[in-house]
């Protein structure tokens, strides 16, 4: 196993906590793992699209207003990789979360693809793609 891959599965500890706490409402975590410099974007999981790092960034904190607490977030992760300063993990997050205003907790089944560049001594979230999971497939 490659250094560039060890140092990302450990990364990914990091990164988890800060999606977990997203759906809490506190954008700061993801603040901390989120592209400084572009390129960077975000596919949102309502078919939308933000490209810039400074725009993407404002998504973010604006996006994570909306959730008021979370019970649960995990990731499901399927493969990842990490390798001459880009890394990917591709897989399934899943949430249950209260949006403001609304007393009932919602269940986010999300399909994610992220892909981090390494800046300096860190890795930084450069694209998120994040669509609604309809079911499993079949595993062929």
């Amino acid at each position: 196993m490659s250094k560039d891959t060890q140092d990302f599965e450990r990364f990914m500890q990091q990164r988890e906590a800060a999606a977990g706490a997203y759906v809490r409402g506190d954008a700061e975590p993801l603040g901390q793992v989120v592209a400084q410099v572009s390129p960077a974007s975000f596919f949102s999981p309502r078919g939308d699209y933000v490209t810039g790092a400074d725009a993407v960034w404002s998504r973010y904190e604006t996006d994570a207003g909306a959730f008021e607490s979370a019970s649960d977030n995990h990731f499901e992760i399927l493969h990842m990789e990490a390798r001459d300063g880009l890394a990917y993990w591709v897989g399934l997050q899943r949430a249950t979360a209260r949006m403001r205003g609304s007393d009932e907790a919602i269940d986010f089944n999300l399909r994610i693809t992220e892909i981090f560049r390494r800046e300096g001594d860190e890795w930084k979230l450069i694209h998120r793609h994040a669509d609604q999971l309809i079911s499993k497939a079949d595993e062929k």
